[in-house]
């Protein structure tokens, strides 16, 4: 159990919570354990399968505190809310242009255009800091591949052509994301992603943060007025989060994949921090999740300024700034999506 800022998180898959009057109750079987009055909290983030009561539910949707549920690998599987609410208007149009080809494909190009070139901008990051410790030339090339695919969006008249290109350029840039890992290499070798389960320990850190990207932008578009469930490059399926997927996309490599690319060159994660499982899947510990989680709000609290507002935000806030963008749009307000173009 740790409370960070306004979250509350339960990082032990044994804990229980209930509601005693004004507080949440965090049971390990019948012993308590630890409470928290809920007035100080906006969230509540479980990791594990013990649950809670329902009226520990109740009282969080009639105080508007987002309770969530994640597995131990940190992928999102539930979220108690209130009645829905939202701007009909704009959840109108959100759905007109899903079904349009060509609306959609403009808006999924931005998607694309911020991810690739975010990407390459990690990169680039990386051979400028690090120039006496990485292959120079590698990355560079990398880079240079990855600005080709973002010249040839400008191109782009399919759905299928822009997945192709954003598929290629991923390509490109995991190639080389092993080169981007300048300490523990011994322990930390990547060769490519892999999940559902993670099979390595970086794969392991980047499904972790890739689930807490995920569930920002969910949050980010609930609160915005939008369907997080209506995309525009990820097709609709039911259960599938497509538009907090498309959001995520400028977010991964630029916050994500840094994140974990720190820990890691700052020893602030290592080996021994990671566990095996029979069937091969790797996951953390549960006192390096609570450390993770730890450096990730703090990761969150950092002020940059925003490349499109060129107003001071923390890193938090990107996805729900972005959120906001694209409501703008859909209103009309703007001509067209400003994907997250960071320097």
């Amino acid at each position: 159990m740790k409370k960070l800022l306004n979250t509350l998180y339960i990082n032990s898959p044994d804990r229980y919570l209930a509601l005693d009057g004004e507080n949440v109750v965090i049971k390990k079987g019948d012993a308590e354990i630890g409470r928290i009055p809920l007035h100080n909290l906006e969230a509540i983030v479980t990791c594990g399968y013990a649950g809670a009561s329902p009226a520990l539910m109740g009282a969080c949707v009639e105080r508007n505190i987002m309770l969530s549920f994640i597995t131990p690998y940190g992928r999102f599987l539930a979220r108690v809310e209130g009645p829905e609410t939202g701007n009909v208007i704009v959840r109108k149009t959100q759905y007109h242009y899903s079904e349009n080809e060509e609306i959609s494909l403009q808006i999924a190009k931005n998607f694309i255009l911020g991810k690739l070139y975010n990407s390459r901008w990690v990169i680039e990051r990386v051979t400028r800091d690090h120039a006496l410790q990485v292959n120079v030339s590698k990355l560079k090339k990398a880079s240079e591949n990855i600005q080709s695919s973002i010249k040839a969006l400008g191109t782009v008249d399919s759905m299928e052509r822009l997945r192709g290109i954003e598929g290629k350029a991923a390509d490109y840039y995991f190639a080389v994301f092993d080169d981007l890992i300048i300490q523990q290499k011994a322990d930390f070798v990547f060769s490519g992603r892999n999940r559902r389960p993670p099979l390595d320990n970086i794969n392991a850190l980047l499904s972790f943060a890739y689930s807490l990207i995920e569930g920002m932008c969910f949050s980010a578009l609930e609160l915005v007025g939008l369907d997080p469930y209506v995309g525009f490059m990820h097709t609709i399926r039911p259960g599938r989060k497509s538009l907090a997927l498309d959001l995520m996309e400028e977010l991964r490599s630029v916050f994500a994949d840094r994140f974990v690319l720190t820990l890691i060159n700052r020893k602030e994660i290592a080996n021994k921090d990671f566990v095996t499982r029979e069937d091969g899947a790797v996951r953390m510990k549960e006192e390096v999740r609570k450390n993770f989680l730890s450096a990730w709000q703090m990761r969150k609290q950092e002020v940059i300024v925003h490349p499109f507002l060129k107003e001071k935000v923390e890193w938090g806030m990107v996805p729900y700034v972005q959120a906001l963008l694209l409501v703008r749009y859909l209103r009309g307000d703007l001509e067209a999506y400003p994907p997250f173009l960071w320097k």
